[in-house]
């Protein structure tokens, strides 16, 4: 594919105030006032003094200006100018420069951040409300939780430290913030956010995770799971004080346990004959014998954890071994142990399986390390505490407008929905003082878009012109 030759010497002006890049953010901020984002914000954002003189004024247009920013692709706060352009303040009332968006940050309190994470909460319950992005809730609901490291750069970034992370299979120290992210999906739907908070880098992994997966659970009972809640996360979060958060709302918890001497004992206690193999989604069965390529066994046996405290816990330790294939040269095969604990009714073999689908809270933070957290942008903390929660707002909000898209949008990635759905050329006309938004012909995604257009606004697709 080249240019035209007529075209190769042509003219570039940026000057038409009739084209917007971004069409697809009037139907997801129109789903996002439908789910009653702006009430929300007014109800329980309130900054009463600011340093700076009405800086802290209208905190729902600005917080509602920063998420249409993030999802039309802003990572960092210069980004949001693109709200700005073109005819974007003729389709949206109430749009803010970049230096206002970024100013009234800077006027965040830990308070305000925690006023903030309540909204979040409150409009994940409204858009489950409003769209089908978590079918199945009420017979089975999953809540993972998980932290990430992001690295920060300059001596004016608040909170920043060294902590580990892992990158390409090492474990490496690095000079960033940390967030801790708790989820909510179920069999059927992909994953939306139910809280960040954001941590100093060298923060423990669990730190405030008890805290953290109370509120989950809350937010999953009001957005309707009746049925099972099941908390899963791994051994930096199979700690006494998260099994027995998850207790205390009357949920199943589903943790890794760090292998000390009572879980060697325990592992050591199976007999030979309890082992069964377990087939994983996309195993390998050997056409000569039609047996699993994979050795990976279950078998699992009653433990007491945390038995040195004064609240032990009686379950299920469930455990995966798999060969060690680096000691074949041993006499007697060499077994690497993989333990969780967990008070799930599931068969072993289902309860592993159900314990090892955690990883998709993976899938949740690596969008959003593809979108608004591909920079921490502030050297505030609670400025950026406060961009990490709307990061999570928009990306709930995405879910929800590629829910109503069709099933092929319902789990797609942040990227994808930014590509296909928001980021739509627009021509903005008036004809006879009637709105018409002529978008791209041939465009490969226009039943979605229109799809999407038609639920959030109850008109039908636009008549051809």
């Amino acid at each position: 594919m080249k240019v035209a030759k007529e075209w190769s010497r042509a003219t570039a002006v940026f000057d038409d105030e009739n084209l917007v890049s971004c069409a697809g953010l009037v139907p997801v901020m129109a789903l996002a006032e439908r789910a009653g984002l702006s009430e929300l914000i007014r109800d329980k954002v309130a900054i009463r003094t600011s340093r700076v003189k009405s800086a802290g004024v209208n905190p729902a247009g600005k917080l509602t200006s920063i998420i249409a920013g993030m999802a039309a692709g802003a990572d960092s706060i210069d980004d949001l100018e693109v709200i700005r352009s073109g005819g974007m303040p003729r389709l949206f009332g109430g749009v803010y420069a970049s230096a206002t968006l970024g100013q009234f940050l800077r006027e965040f309190t830990h308070g305000h951040a925690q006023q903030l994470a309540s909204v979040a909460r409150a409009h994940l319950v409204a858009l489950t409300r409003h769209s089908d992005v978590l079918p199945g809730l009420q017979e089975r609901a999953f809540v993972d939780i998980d932290s990430l490291l992001r690295p920060v750069y300059g001596h004016a970034k608040q909170g920043a430290s060294f902590g580990f992370t892992k990158i390409a299979g090492k474990v490496v120290l690095r000079r960033g913030l940390s967030p801790l992210v708790t989820t909510l999906s179920t069999p059927a739907g992909a994953p939306l956010i139910t809280g960040v908070r954001l941590r100093a880098g060298k923060a423990g992994s669990g730190k405030g995770a008890a805290s953290m997966v109370r509120e989950a659970i809350r937010a999953a009972r009001a957005a309707g799971a009746t049925g099972e809640v099941l908390v899963r996360g791994d051994a930096a979060y199979g700690s006494s004080d998260v099994v027995h958060a998850c207790l205390a709302e009357q949920a199943r918890f589903s943790v890794v346990l760090t292998k000390n001497a009572a879980v060697e004992r325990a592992i050591a206690s199976i007999p030979d004959d309890a082992w069964m193999p377990v087939r994983y989604p996309g195993a390998v069965v050997d056409p000569d014998t039609g047996e699993l390529i994979s050795d990976a066994e279950v078998a699992e046996v009653t433990f007491t954890a945390f038995g040195s405290t004064k609240r032990p816990v009686t379950a299920r330790l469930v455990v995966r071994r798999v060969r060690d294939r680096a000691k074949t040269a041993e006499l007697f095969p060499v077994w690497r142990h993989h333990p969780f604990f967990t008070n799930s009714t599931e068969p072993t073999t289902a309860a592993d399986l159900t314990h090892r689908q955690h990883a998709i809270v993976e899938t949740v933070l690596s969008d959003l390390i593809d979108g608004p957290l591909a920079h921490l942008p502030s050297g505030s903390f609670p400025a950026n505490h406060a961009w990490a929660i709307c990061a999570a707002i928009t990306h709930n909000l995405l879910r929800a407008a590629g829910t109503l898209a069709g099933p092929r949008h319902a789990v797609a990635r942040g990227a994808t929905l930014r590509r296909q759905v928001v980021n739509v050329p627009a021509r903005l006309a008036r004809p006879q003082r009637r709105g018409w938004l002529h978008l791209p012909a041939h465009w490969p995604w226009a039943s979605h878009w229109l799809a999407l257009w038609d639920k959030v606004f109850s008109t039908g697709p636009p008549l051809p012109a």
